[in-house]
Parts: structure tokens; sequence; C-alpha cells
């Protein structure tokens, strides 16, 4: 599957955040947006989802335009930034609504195995964290957004995550955007910069210093 959104143009009141937007991503692949805090990443995230409307955007899936808003298609899922899990639910209940296995969740994540009774807000929130990046991955969409999904989660996770998305991949289309740019660059295949309202295909890496997302030597 292929997927393209263009001539994305966003505003807010008069300010423009995004401007003629072009992105392509494809099954197999991760496909990662960079850019500076307020640059639109996240924008274009829920944008693409449908839960975000744009001025002007074209949505196309394998080159055919896609007339309505992909959350109503139930081909996308959407990790936004906030917690979405209920406060209250227990964590195998929380399981159980998403239809996965908490013993395949226990296989990648041993730690939590104490967590199956408790109420999903008294863990910490990377830990939350941890357990709604799995639940996303592992919907049955065919394209996967994830948005900041490395934010406040500890480093031995992170590096779990990213095996987790590498395996997800296989079979979908994951758009992602994270601050933690070394994590970002490491897990894509694929990477967008968004600046000044405009997204820029990264072919070398040395054009994210360029471009100044990046001051010269962080790379190394």
């Amino acid at each position: 599957m292929i997927f393209e959104i263009d001539n994305v143009e966003l505003y807010f009141k008069d300010k423009r955040i995004l401007n003629g937007i072009y992105l392509k991503a494809e099954t197999g692949q991760i496909t990662s947006l960079l850019g500076s805090n307020g640059s639109g990443k996240s924008c274009l995230l829920h944008i693409v989802f449908g839960t975000l409307s744009a001025k002007y955007s074209l949505i196309r899936i394998d080159k055919k335009p896609v007339l309505k808003p992909l959350y109503l298609t139930k081909l996308a899922a959407l990790l936004p930034q906030y917690h979405f899990t209920p406060n209250q639910a227990k964590v195998i209940a929380v399981f159980n609504l998403f239809k996965l296995k908490w013993d395949d969740f226990i296989v990648e994540f041993p730690d939590f195995i104490a967590y199956k009774n408790q109420k999903i807000n008294t863990l910490s929130g990377g830990e939350r964290r941890v357990i709604e990046i799995y639940l996303i991955l592992k919907k049955k969409a065919k394209i996967v957004l994830l948005d900041e999904p490395f934010n406040g989660v500890a480093p031995l996770y992170i590096e779990k995550i990213k095996t987790l998305i590498e395996l997800e991949k296989k079979e979908k289309i994951i758009i992602l955007t994270d601050h933690r740019y070394n994590e970002v660059i490491d897990v894509s295949d694929t990477i967008y910069l968004i600046k000044n309202g405009c997204s820029k295909l990264i072919n070398n890496l040395s054009e994210l210093e360029d471009y100044k997302y990046l001051y010269q030597g962080m790379l190394n």
C-alpha cells in the first residue's frame, strides 16, 4: 500500500502553520517527521487521521483519493501525545477492550507482569505510555500514526518499542514523529523535515544540519 498526502494548507486564525506539505509512506517502511517545536508535526498527523481539518489537503491510497476521514475507514490508528486509556480501568481490562492477549505483551515486557490487575492510572506516565504504544501498534490497522512515542519512556523500553515498530512495519505503514531525533533516525526508512510550513525529503542526514534543524556535529 502507498499512502500520500499532498498540498496541505493549515491556518490557525491568520497564522499559516503548514503550506504545500507533501508526504509519501509505504507498507514495510517507517516514515518519520522531524521539525522544531511548533512546526506542525502533530497537526499533520491529526490531519492525516482526520481529527483536524485543514484548509486544503488531498489524501491518496494507491493513487486513489480518500474522500472521508481515515479514522472512519478503520484503516488507520493514531497514538496521540495524551493518555487515551481510561483512568479507572484495570490494565487487563484495557487489553480485553482492544482484543489483545496479555500473555503476548508480557513476553515482550516481562517487567509489567505485576500490573495486570492494577488500575491504569496507578502506573507511571512512562509505563502507561508503553502500554498505549503497544495497543496502537497491535491494532488491525494498515496505517499507524505515532505522535511522540518515545517521550517519557525509559531507555530500556525505547529499545523494545523500536524493535516492535520494526516488526509491525512488515505489514503496515508506520508514520511517526518525535523530538528524540537519534531514535527517529535509527528507526526510520524515510525522513521528512518540516520547516517554514513545508516538507523536505531528507536524502542525506547532513541535510538536517544544512537546514539548521541540528547543529554542526550533532550527528557524530
